[in-house]
């Protein structure tokens, strides 16, 4: 997949990089890391009929996204790589003992811990340089369409000029 010119997605789609913005805060700030496209839908828009949606953005988005092995849930590629030592219910690191200590029920309440005000700023920003670099790409692949035009208008005139000499000969 592509991500410059008229394929990206930030190109084909007016609202993506919001999309992609609403998707970072909400994935880097929740409690749990990864859940499934109907609980991310409910989470950023507050509607579970638009997991079809959410689904497309974390596809069309690997520089982000990852879907894990069942290809039913997405994760934040960079909140993967934090420890999965924080508690979700009072919001605090715990050890790698306090965790193997643990029952498989409060282990459950166990995720990855949440992305710093930096890390999400980070990556809006990369959001929004490739995004512009995208726009920018577009814009730039058009520069062949006036020389394009006037290269056919010359042909078929040309053309009409031949036919003409042509069909006066006859």
């Amino acid at each position: 997949m592509t991500f410059n010119g008229e394929n990206s997605p930030y190109v084909r789609d007016e609202k993506r990089l919001a999309d992609v913005i609403a998707a970072i805060q909400t994935l880097g700030t929740y409690r749990f890391y990864k859940m499934d496209f109907k609980g991310w839908a409910d989470r950023i828009s507050g509607d579970e009929k638009l997991c079809d949606h959410w689904e497309t953005v974390f596809k069309e988005h690997p520089e982000f996204f990852r879907l894990d092995a069942t290809r039913d849930q997405a994760s934040l590629v960079i909140r993967r790589q934090h420890s999965k030592l924080f508690n979700v219910d009072n919001h605090q690191d715990i050890t790698k003992n306090e965790f193997l200590a643990l029952n498989e029920e409060q282990k459950s309440r166990v995720s990855r811990s949440p992305l710093s005000p930096e890390e999400i700023s980070t990556l809006i920003n990369t959001a929004v340089l490739l995004h512009a670099r995208a726009i920018e790409h577009k814009r730039n692949m058009r520069w062949w369409i006036p020389i394009l035009t006037a290269g056919i208008a010359g042909l078929s005139a040309t053309i009409g000029a031949f036919i003409g000499s042509m069909s006066g000969n006859g």
